[in-house]
């Protein structure tokens, strides 16, 4: 399966690297956090001054320049297009499915207190089991869903007061 990564360096130039890039990479490790890169013949050396990998955010050296990377796959995109990203998450009041598949599992109830990040409910699709968090504090107003049901891609499945 050929994944495509979205790359954003220092919030201003945007690239797509495929897996076959990945592989494709002239590099050899000098020290835990040093490379040397050969690239159309012409030599580099990066090295990671931080890393923040649950985030997918890197601070590079390259040749004594730094670069901000932030890294994307379909999902972190697929979250962002639903209005989950970080500056969004705490005006949100209702959660939409993803994509379509079969609850298997429901984990708050009409009235219920909810903290960010706590699971809400199970959504199974594609063979995979997906946690959907809560994306702020608050109170659940309506579970639109009950655990069995097939549901199809933005069905509402949970509302916040």
């Amino acid at each position: 399966m050929d994944s495509t990564f979205k790359v954003m360096v220092n919030e201003n130039m945007s690239f797509d690297i495929t897996n076959e890039d990945i592989v494709n990479i002239d590099s050899l490790s000098i020290s835990e956090n040093m490379y040397h890169i050969l690239q159309d013949n012409k030599p580099f050396v990066a090295e990671i001054i931080s890393s923040d990998f649950n985030q997918k955010s890197y601070i590079i050296k390259v040749n004594n320049n730094r670069y901000d990377v932030d890294i994307s796959d379909g999902l972190d995109l697929l979250i962002k297009q639903m209005g989950f990203s970080l500056g969004t998450s705490k005006n949100v009041e209702s959660i939409y499915a993803p994509m379509p598949g079969l609850i298997l599992e429901i984990n708050v109830r009409e009235g219920q207190a909810v903290n960010e990040n706590d699971p809400l409910l199970i959504l199974e699709a594609m063979k995979m089991e997906n946690v959907i968090t809560s994306p702020r504090d608050g109170i659940v107003k309506s579970v639109s869903v009950e655990k069995g049901d097939a549901v199809e891609k933005k069905q509402l499945l949970i509302e916040f007061e």
